[in-house]
């Protein structure tokens, strides 16, 4: 959910609050280290405070009954892990400490884990994983290696939800590596291990400009798994 945010807020600053001097000092600091410190980290959530994936999340919630149990993968702020934690028991994670401490102090019942989301090293199985706008931080092996994982932590008939900005190529944007997909693309890695239920495009600012993969663990596939 990074991304989203950060587009997300800049948006908001550079259409209601300030001009475009403003909106380049922002992004600068954003680049220099907006996740390695409590402040920086309180003023992103403060910025980003009107995005959620509830949208995403109802398309979800039609796939995966009531009180399963769901990893979500870059919970961030916890903006989508309270909406999703209404109707689920989910395990939110992060590899930022700083967003960690934000989370474990703000919903002090929850579960919140340090995951890295290519080799996603946990002990357990889950019912469902969740990202808004995480996976496209990967590179595309890795994209590969995370959902070859995510495979193998599902349970059975397991269901995945992701979402990415939709085009082609990559960028570096303010320090952070960015991912598009395409329909074809997102096929081509996900349907070796998963049943696709949903794909299609959303607007998140823009027409079309966000891409929504939802999809059923196959069961009759399986891994190599490269942890010892």
């Amino acid at each position: 959910m990074f991304w989203c945010l950060i587009k997300s807020s800049l948006l908001l600053i550079k259409h209601y609050f300030w001009g475009s001097l403003h909106l380049e000092h922002i992004e600068n600091r954003m680049a220099e280290d907006y996740y390695n410190t409590k402040e920086s980290v309180e003023e992103y959530i403060r910025l980003a405070k009107d995005v959620n994936g509830a949208e995403l999340i109802a398309k979800f919630k039609r796939f995966l009954p009531s009180n399963s149990i769901i990893l979500e993968i870059g919970t961030g702020p916890g903006t989508d892990w309270n909406i999703l934690n209404q109707d689920y028991t989910v395990i939110g994670s992060d590899n930022s400490p700083e967003f960690l401490s934000h989370l474990v102090s703000s919903n002090p019942s929850g579960r919140f884990i340090e995951l890295d989301a290519i080799t996603l090293d946990v002990q357990e199985s889950f019912d469902g994983i969740y990202s808004n706008k995480v996976m496209h931080h990967l590179k595309d092996i890795d994209l590969i290696n995370s959902l070859e994982r995510q495979h193998e932590i599902l349970n059975p008939n397991g269901i995945i939800c992701h979402s990415f900005w939709k085009g082609t190529g990559s960028e570096v944007f303010k320090g952070l590596f960015v991912n598009y997909h395409s329909e074809k693309t997102l096929r081509a890695y996900f349907e070796k291990h998963f049943e696709i239920l949903a794909l299609e495009s959303y607007a998140e600012f823009e027409e079309a400009d966000s891409m929504l993969l939802i999809g059923k663990k196959k069961n009759n596939t399986t891994t190599k798994s490269k942890r010892h």
